[in-house]
């Protein structure tokens, strides 16, 4: 692949730029032969444990600034449990996340990603994008008659 076309991944392996992908899926000559040869979901449990490694963060102390339970915590860095939107969203902030780790973590748990036609969305984006705390976090949301991300 044209290295021009690619973005360096969190463990600084080269990943394909979406458009990339599909250029590949829809020349393949069968769906399997794409899927034998591309890689494209990767699990929370892993995507977890990767951007642990790129931040060079402890798990327990992720679990705790997300305020999550630990045993519940450990499930989800696990794969045993799945968590909600607002629980990922809360690992996305402990872990200091940018938007598109984000998103990524959102996609990789199943669940839909931020969208800033959305209110609850934008000021989450906003937030990410300014490195606000769990804490600075809810009380925007809070100021703007949205849900909080809560305890």
């Amino acid at each position: 692949m044209d290295t021009q076309h690619q973005k360096t991944g969190l463990n600084g392996s080269e990943e394909p730029l979406t458009e990339e992908l599909l250029d590949e899926l829809r020349a393949a000559p069968e769906l399997e032969t794409y899927l034998d040869q591309v890689a494209t979901h990767r699990s929370l449990a892993e995507y977890l444990s990767e951007l642990l490694e790129a931040k060079a963060l402890k798990r327990v102390d992720v679990v705790r600034g997300a305020g999550l339970n630990e045993t519940f915590g450990y499930q989800i860095f696990m794969g045993t449990r799945q968590a909600s939107r607002d629980n990922l969203l809360k690992l996305a902030f402990a872990l200091g996340c940018t938007l598109r780790e984000a998103n990524r973590l959102l996609k990789a748990g199943g669940v839909n990603e931020l969208y800033c036609k959305e209110r609850r969305d934008a000021i989450l984006i906003y937030a990410l994008d300014h490195g606000m705390t769990r804490q600075e976090v809810d009380e925007a949301l809070y100021s703007f008659g949205e849900e909080t991300l809560g305890s």
